[in-house]
């Protein structure tokens, strides 16, 4: 079977029998159902508001899983992993502590666990505890005295239970640390602040009964409790690699799902290969991880992906804004977006994005690069969301205008150091060495005034604020793809209009043609400035970018007769 863009010629060959995929239409119509066929296996409807949205071939699989299927679990050191209590976090070893020292069982759970293993730092550090014993705390409730001295159960109590399941988490965690938020009302989590940052603190509570999940797994019969608890709470993670525990203390790592066979073989795989009611945001979410360490998917979930992938357009626009802020702006852009238009996810998300790809003859899996993607090479995990939002815009700018290697030289001169025009213009004019070659960018034939050159640098910087107001607008958005008929339908906005005005700030010093101010040298990104979103960083980061782009470095990291006081 073979989709194609019919406007290019652009085709995508999938090598399973089955009837043609269905595109999803509006969003204003999530209700629709999402046909999956097949010639050789029995098909299962998979209606978007279902309960469990599980793909048929995942599905035909889990029916016939055995026991014998179900990977051993193991407890493995952490010391011989190389993780090392160091690394972790000292806002998350406050947290630690103080629940431990109030008798409660604690654990690193999830991809900070994976991250420690791989020798990453973790973006964040989830932890999960035993804290508030449903058995315990319901029958002494009313004896227990009220005051803020009051402690937690005693630990011998604790050995007794295994891991007990507290119900009231949230007053646990309240009673030891002074500053707590709850979020959350279906799986309520803490964040615990700690010396200006927070700490996510779940319970083993709030991994109640989700959609019948028991009913899809089987449960290995040789557990403990303590264990069996564990396990429990493993096998509701989304993926296997984000399964694994740790205890810091104790220097374990339980490993329930064999997460540690797929790390090793950098695969991404869903545990028990379920994809439930939560598979929207599971799908983004594995994209995200696949993109940041660079693994593989499995067959089954590549396949689902590509099925489900109109189920993403069910979640909330903050959702949406949030996961592609993750994958935009942790030093995975390029390989995100590469994964995004690969399994027909850009069209949806960034239509606008998606229609240059098809513009370029880009096939699904082709290994060729191109100006989007080389703009959003720069491998930093502090690059936030104003400066990707800002290349897109930029980029969308220079598709819709080409523009000259000398103009957007000088434009990220010229927002590098605030502003100013005149040295801006004067050094990019004296720049020899050869510009990188893309579609966007067009040599003139001739040699611009410097009044000349300034001027198209303010109407480039005027053409990407209006290309920000475009992308916040959903006709616009919705009439990116209108020259491929056969691809879905999207008017997808999740730029907020106090992103989009915030983006615009980094080209609102573009203004006029002023020699009293000079040009400072393009350094090195300040990463804690960046992070902290600081204006002059934040366009610092983005002239960088942009100008590396168009005239790229040699292999010992400088550029070709260009002077490092010229930069």
């Amino acid at each position: 079977m073979a989709m194609a863009f019919s406007a290019t010629g652009l085709a995508q060959r999938i090598p399973y029998s089955r009837s043609p995929l269905l595109f999803c239409i509006r969003k204003a119509r999530v209700q629709s159902s999402v046909a999956i066929g097949s010639a050789a296996e029995s098909a299962i409807l998979c209606k978007e508001q279902d309960k469990d949205c599980i793909s048929f071939a995942l599905r035909r699989k889990e029916i016939k899983q055995s026991d014998s299927s179900i990977p051993q679990w193991k407890a493995l050191s952490s010391e011989d992993l190389g993780i090392d209590s160091s690394m972790i976090s000292k806002a998350t070893r406050v947290v630690l502590d103080g629940l431990r020292k109030q008798g409660y069982e604690v654990y690193l759970v999830g991809g900070c666990v994976r991250d420690l293993i791989l020798k990453r730092i973790p973006k964040d550090f989830d932890v999960i505890t035993s804290a508030q014993l449903k058995e315990i705390y319901s029958k002494n409730k009313r004896e227990q005295p009220k005051g803020k001295g009051q402690e937690g159960p005693p630990r011998e109590k604790l050995k007794n239970k295994g891991l007990p399941i507290v119900e009231n988490h949230r007053k646990v965690v309240r009673k030891i640390f002074a500053r707590c938020l709850v979020v959350g009302k279906r799986f309520p989590i803490c964040h615990v602040h700690v010396s200006g940052t927070f700490v996510e603190v779940s319970s083993f509570s709030t991994s109640g009964s989700r959609n019948g999940f028991n009913n899809y797994i089987n449960k290995p019969s040789n557990l403990s409790e303590p264990d069996y608890i564990r396990w429990e709470n493993c096998s509701r993670r989304d993926f296997t690699i984000n399964s694994l525990m740790y205890d810091p203390y104790n220097k374990v790592v339980y490993d329930y799902l064999g997460a540690m066979e797929d790390i090793r073989k950098s695969k991404v795989a869903c545990n028990f290969n379920v994809l439930n009611s939560n598979s929207s945001a599971r799908i983004l979410r594995g994209v995200r991880i696949a993109a940041r360490l660079g693994f593989h998917f499995t067959k089954d979930i590549a396949l689902s992906i590509k099925e489900l992938s109109c189920s993403v357009l069910k979640l909330d626009k903050g959702r949406l804004l949030m996961e592609m802020n993750y994958m935009l702006a942790f030093g995975s852009a390029e390989a995100s977006l590469r994964l995004l238009w690969r399994f027909g996810l850009l069209e949806i998300l960034l239509p606008i994005q998606a229609s240059y790809f098809v513009s370029q003859g880009f096939r699904r899996r082709d290994a060729r690069s191109n100006m989007l993607l080389e703009t959003n090479l720069y491998n930093s995990s502090k690059i936030q969301e104003r400066t990707t939002i800002a290349l897109l815009a930029f980029h969308k700018a220079l598709v819709d205008q080409p523009q000259d290697p000398v103009v957007v030289a000088a434009l990220s001169l010229a927002i590098n150091n605030g502003g100013s025009l005149f040295e801006a213009v004067e050094i990019a004019q004296n720049i020899s060495q050869p510009h990188a070659s893309f579609h966007e960018i067009v040599e003139s034939n001739h040699k611009e005034s410097d009044y000349s050159l300034a001027e198209q640098v303010i109407d480039l910087a005027d053409s990407v604020n209006t290309v920000l107001w475009k992308m916040t607008n959903s006709q616009y958005v919705s009439q990116a793809m209108i020259k491929y008929p056969q691809a879905p339908w999207s008017d997808l906005v999740f730029i907020s209009q106090p992103l989009s005005t915030s983006v615009c700030k980094i080209f609102e010093c573009i203004r006029s043609y002023n020699k009293n101010v000079s040009v400072p040298k393009i350094s090195r990104i300040n990463h804690y400035a960046l992070a902290r979103g600081n204006l002059p960083e934040v366009r610092h980061a983005f002239a960088r970018i942009v100008f590396d782009t168009v005239y790229p470095r040699n292999q010992n990291g400088q550029f070709n007769n260009v002077e490092p006081n010229e930069r």
